[in-house]
Formats: structure tokens, sequence, C-alpha cells
């Protein structure tokens, strides 16, 4: 029977630690510090994030966010979008740049879009000089409408 007092862990689970510098074998004399300089000294490391001297990375990076100047000239849009418009005005004339400004769908200061595809389109469009994904094309194009 297993007493609390005869439970013991395998033998070769638990390592014993390399004792450096006890004579000229692996880890002794410089004991893995290598030759000189401020790491081989006793008491000689430095802080955190400190890289020789160099300007060490926390102070090379901003420290704020980031916005890319892209984002306020470019545009990405659901084709979900054009299924909640009316098929009158998709009919009317192709959906470019001006015609989504018009409609309220890109802001005004927009000068590229990009037409992605998330779920189906009921409806007939046309596009002109604007750029589809490939699952976006695929899906207006077998609706009928037309990328030109």
């Amino acid at each position: 029977m297993i007493e609390l007092n005869t439970i013991s862990s395998n033998p070769a689970a638990r390592k014993s630690a390399v004792r450096v510098g006890r004579g000229a074998g692996k880890k002794g004399k410089t004991c893995g510090r290598g030759h000189k300089g401020q790491k081989s000294r006793s008491g000689g490391f430095h802080k955190v994030g400190f890289e020789g001297g160099q300007t060490p990375i926390y102070r090379r990076l901003p420290k704020f966010g980031f916005k890319s100047r892209v984002s306020f000239t470019h545009a990405e849009l659901g084709l979900r979008v054009f299924d909640t418009l009316d098929q009158k005005i998709l009919d009317e004339k192709p959906l470019d740049l001006e015609r989504l400004k018009e409609l309220n769908l890109i802001n005004r200061n927009i000068k590229t879009v990009k037409v992605f595809l998330n779920g189906e389109i009921s409806k007939k469009v046309t596009f002109l000089n604007i750029k589809l994904s490939n699952g976006a094309e695929k899906e207006v194009v077998a609706k009928k409408g037309s990328v030109e």
C-alpha cells in the first residue's frame, strides 16, 4: 500500500543544477560567461532593454499609435451594402467613384475603393473603374452584373 511518506518522484525527473566554476571542464573557468566585457564581470550587468549603448528599441519606436495616411484616401466596402440600395438607383448608371460619393457610401476625400465579398447579393450591379476582390467579382457576374 502507498503511504504519503513513501511517495517519491522518478529520479530522472529532477536534474541537478550544473555547478559552474569547478575546474577546467564544462562550465569551468569562465562559467559560460565568455571572456572579458561587462557581462563577464561580477555585478557588471545592466538594466532591462540595454543594448550596449545603442539607442534601445523602446526609445527608437514611437510612443503612441500610428494611422496610415492611406486610410484617409482609401475605402473598403462589402457587397452587402449594395443590396440595401434600390434597384432603380443601381440601373440608372454604373457605380463609379463619383456615384458612390453621391450615394453617401464613401467619404468625399476617398480616391480609391475596393469591394469585398461579405455575404450574397440579390441585385444586378454594374461597377465602373472600381476594384473588386475575386470573390466579389464572381458574385456580381453570377447575378448578371458587370465589372468594367
